[in-house]
Order: structure tokens, then sequence, then C-alpha cells
């Protein structure tokens, strides 16, 4: 029931990630401004909420988190897609009312409501993925590592499907049809959950125990030395009563802090940052990536392709997971599969160096005194024929960026497919991006490896009054890391720059593998967990 539940949760989670996108895109005249608005919004939404997310769902029953966090994010899918319905039907009615401001308002309730059912997402991953199952596999080191890698599974299998699936129906039938088909699945999904959520509640009869928060996370008693236990709460009501907002405000700032802090006096800190700074990179199957491999001859039909046996290799990773826990140890196997990501890795980088790639450091370094330009200018004269046959000729000259215009893109599941290419002007070697594309896909295996360890070391180690407000914190990390690889690309947008990004990149993960290895050594030198073997 867990597995079902979470399929249809994380199949509804994929159709609306990849569908509001396009909506988004479709919405504003094929532009990318909203669609950047609804990102730093969720993002910086999670990175400031998930410290407070992680504390609710620690200071309410499991029941009641799962119930709420469920209904409000198939709720607030529901209303949006309502809205998107309306006004993809009179969005031209609409645009008419108060010189436009409604469709600004429209705008502004789309947004919001995809981010409240973001929020409420969270919350609902952070009480199932990283509470319940610790619970329900009876804090079984075995039965747990089995279970996460299951999830995974299907989130990796979900990955591929379900934008797929919903991107049929766009295509073949209106952007309206599209919201109506991810209206109804949410529907019949919210029942079927709450009917399964609610029965294995009632099974594990463990899951109704909770330990009360510890008292530093409340908020602080006020101390008044001399006064009587009526005085204190005569005064406490006066004082609550009168600044209410900003008593709440003052909670508020003092969770999100209480909650940092727990964060960081955790043992597995330094294993959950490590993880953090794997969300730093350009090497994934994300827009950027596919949009600098069509500008290198890449078409769509093979990007699609390298996506499947991608997936395929995120599942081999989460065998793999298994097999080497059950052998090695937890630790041992996070110290494996750092080693097996970084060594695929290292094709990423020979790519940057490889026959076929654009690099050109001259965009990068303007900063250079009149000796320096004229060297670099001579070294780039000597290769400058050899560079031209390797790169691909771009419409749109030199510094057009990793992703043109999306009017002649397909969305697939996160990425963009362009149409419409150029014939004869495929470059003449291919060696960059096949080492390019080699590494990343081969690096899933111990990247997804990795990140299993990560969360099981996470589910064992943290206690279980404080584990929704840490995993709070982690998303917020996650997010924050997140963020910053788009400000790479932000500042170094074109082609050319792409095998800096990919260096940076790099440089973050082996930073984070790095802080696994502390970690494990670490580790090694204490006795192991309470969870059985």
């Amino acid at each position: 029931m867990i597995y079902v539940s979470g399929a249809l949760s994380m199949w509804g989670d994929r159709m609306w990630h990849f569908a509001i996108s396009v909506f988004l895109i479709e919405l504003y005249g094929r532009n990318l401004l909203l669609t950047a608005i609804f990102g730093l919004v969720v993002a910086g939404s999670v990175l400031l909420l998930g410290a407070l997310i992680g504390d609710w769902v620690d200071r309410n029953p499991r029941n009641k988190v799962a119930h709420a966090s469920l209904l409000v994010q198939n709720i607030s899918v529901t209303v949006c897609s309502i809205v998107l319905m309306l006004v993809f039907l009179y969005k031209q009615w609409i645009e008419s009312i108060w010189d436009g401001w409604l469709t600004v308002v429209c705008y502004t309730v789309v947004i919001v409501l995809a981010d409240v059912a973001n929020l409420a997402s969270t919350a609902l991953t952070i009480a199932i993925q990283r509470d319940w199952i610790v619970v329900i596999t009876g804090y079984n080191r075995g039965h747990l590592a089995g279970m996460n890698a299951t999830m995974r599974r299907i989130d990796q299998v979900t990955n591929i499907l379900a934008p797929l699936a919903v991107g049929q129906v766009m295509t073949l039938a209106s952007n309206v049809i599209g919201c109506g088909f991810i209206l109804g699945w949410n529907l019949v999904s919210l029942i079927v959950e709450f009917i399964f959520l609610s029965r294995v509640y009632r099974i594990v009869p463990a899951l109704s125990v909770k330990p009360p928060v510890p008292e530093d996370g409340q908020l602080p008693p006020i101390e008044a030395p001399g006064l009587s236990d009526d005085d204190m709460s005569l005064n406490l009501k006066e004082i609550t009563n009168l600044p209410l907002c900003f008593g709440r405000f003052r909670w508020l700032l003092s969770t999100c802090k209480d909650g940092w802090r727990a964060y960081y006096r955790q043992d597995v800190f330094l294993a959950g940052m490590g993880l953090a700074f794997l969300y730093t990179t350009v090497l994934g199957f994300d827009c950027i990536t596919t949009g600098y491999a069509y500008t290198q001859g890449i078409s769509g039909s093979l990007l699609s392709l390298l996506m499947g046996v991608s997936a395929i290799t995120g599942l081999m990773g989460t065998v793999m997971f298994t097999k080497l826990r059950k052998a090695y140890g937890l630790v041992n196997t996070g110290i494996i599969s750092s080693c097996l990501h970084l060594c695929c890795l290292l094709l990423c980088v020979c790519s940057v160096f490889a026959p076929g790639s654009p690099m050109d450091l001259r965009l990068l370094m303007p900063f250079l005194d009149a000796n320096a330009n004229s060297t670099l200018a001579e070294a780039g004269g000597m290769v400058e024929g050899q560079r031209q046959k390797h790169t691909y000729p771009m419409q749109g000259g030199i510094n057009q960026p990793l992703l043109p215009d999306r009017s002649s893109i397909h969305w697939t599941n996160n990425t963009v497919l362009f149409e419409n290419m150029p014939s004869g002007m495929e470059p003449d070697s291919y060696i960059s991006i096949i080492l390019l594309f080699l590494g990343v896909i081969t690096a899933r295996i111990g990247l997804w490896s990795f990140d299993l360890t990560v969360t099981q070391l996470l589910q064992e180690n943290i206690c279980e009054s404080e584990r929704g407000v840490v995993n709070g914190v982690q998303s917020s990390m996650n997010y924050l890391m997140d963020l910053l690889h788009f400000i790479m690309v932000i500042s170094a947008p074109q082609p050319q720059h792409f095998g800096i990004l990919v260096i940076i990149s790099v440089l973050f993960i082996t930073t984070g593998h790095t802080m696994y290895f502390l970690y494990a050594r670490k580790a090694k030198r204490k006795p192991a967990g309470r969870l059985d073997t």
C-alpha cells in the first residue's frame, strides 16, 4: 500500500511539474518569464520554509500530517488546474478586463497555488519517505534499504513515463484537456492515497506513537525570579496578547534557527551537506545539458533515447546499493559509490578538451592585458580551423545562449527537444559530446547509490523527534545548491562556456564527496547505531 500510494503521488507530481512549466510558457506567449518566476518562487519558498515544514511534521501526529499534506497538495493542484482551464478558454476576454490586470491576478494565483502544492508535496515526502517507512520496517536496516531502493525505482520510472503520458494528452488533444486530465488524476489519486495511508496507519500501531519534540524548539519560557506561577501566567498572557503578530514572527524565526542548529549538530551533517553539493551541477538530464547537446548536433530522438538509457543506469544504481550495503555496510557503500561517481565524471572533464568541444577561454578572460590577448590570439589562430570544423555552427552568432527561443521546442520530461535542425551542419567530430553523455549516463549508477546511502544514513542516525525538521533543512540545502547551478549558467550562458561549467560542477561534486569521506572517517571510529541489521 505504501508503494502504490507512493507511485500515485510521484506520478501526479511528475505530471504536474512537467505540465505547469509548459502551461506557463504557453500563457505568456512562449516567453520564459513566468517559468523563471515560478522556479524562483518554488526554490525560495522551500529554502525559507523547509525547517518550518519539518518542524510541523515533527510536532503533529503522523496520520494528520499525511492527510493534511495530501489534501492541501491535491486540492491546490485541482484548483490550479481549474484556473488554468478558464484562462486557456477565455484568455482574450480576461486580457480585456482591468486593462489586463486580471490576467496578472490569474498568473499570480496559478503560481501561488502551484507553490503551495509543492510545499505540501515536500511535507508529504518528508513524512512518508523519511519517517513512516523507518517505523514500518521496524528499524531494520536491511528492510529499510530495500524499501528505499524500491521507492527510488518507482521514482525513476515515473520520472520518464508520467511526463510522456501527460505530454501525449496535451499534444493529441489540447492544453485544456491536459488540465482536465491532471485534475481528474489528482481527485482519484487523493481518494486512493487517503484510503491506503489510513489503512497503513491502522495496521502499524507504532505509527501512532511519536516522541515529544525537544523543548528547545518551542517558545522559550519567560524567566522572572520571585514571581509565582499565577503571576507568570498572567505576565505571559499579557505579553502574548499585546504583540501577537510579532510574537508569532519571532517564534517562526526561532523555529528556523533551531532547525538549522539541529541540522548542524547531527553526526551525519557532513554526509547531508555532501549530498546537497551534488545539486550544483550541469551534468544531468535537465534543459541546460540537453540544450547544449542540441548546439552540438544531437537530435531530439537521440536525446530521448539517451534519457531512457540514463533511467536504466539509475535503476542499476538502486540495485547496486542494496547489494553493496549487504556486502560491505552502509558507510562503505557510500565510499564505493562516491568513487564510482567521480571516476565516471572524469569522462565529462575529458570531453571539455576533446575534439569537438566548443570551449573558448578567451570569452571568459576579457580582463587580460594586450600581451596576454596577443598570446591567446596566436594560440587561437593555430587551432581556429580545427575548432571551426568541430564546433556546431549556431544560428544567431557566437553569443547564442544554451537555450534559444522556446518556440521551436518540444517538451519531454523536463527536456527540450528542438526541431527543424539545419541539415548538413553537423560537426565533423562527436568525440566531445559522446564523452560528455557517456560520463553523465554512467555516473548515475554511483549517483543514485550514493543518494540512497545518504538518505538511509539520515533515517538511521537522526532521532525520531527531529527527523522532520532535519530533513526539512536538508531539502532547503538541496534547493539552495540547485539555485547556484542556475546562477552559474546565467553567468556563462554560451555553449563556449559550457566546458567551464562542467569543470565547476565536477569541483562542487568532488567537494561534496570529500565531505562524505570526512564523515565516513569519523563514523568508522564510532560504534554502530541503534537500528537492527
